[in-house]
């Protein structure tokens, strides 16, 4: 269960997008039970889903990488205070 929980840390946006993508395609197959789709529909529709999950967290990533350089701009500039 640790090594679990650590792999979680070390790779968060991979976590994000495995549980964005399931609740993304949990959400489609509830909602889109009775439409009739055929076999190879449903794949590539539960394909596109998890693409487009993959690609929220990649743009919700981007805000982590322009905040972390703004902490270690605010790191330097303390340290060089004192």
């Amino acid at each position: 269960m640790t090594s679990l929980k650590q792999w979680i840390m070390n790779h968060p946006n991979l976590t994000a997008w495995f549980a964005l993508a399931l609740g993304m395609v949990a959400i489609l197959i509830f909602e889109a039970r009775d439409v009739g789709l055929q076999a190879s529909q449903w794949f590539w529709l539960i394909v596109i889903t998890v693409l487009v999950a993959g690609a929220c967290i990649w743009i919700i990533s981007w805000g982590d990488e322009e905040n972390g350089a703004e902490d270690d701009v605010e790191v330097e500039r303390d340290k060089s205070a004192q």
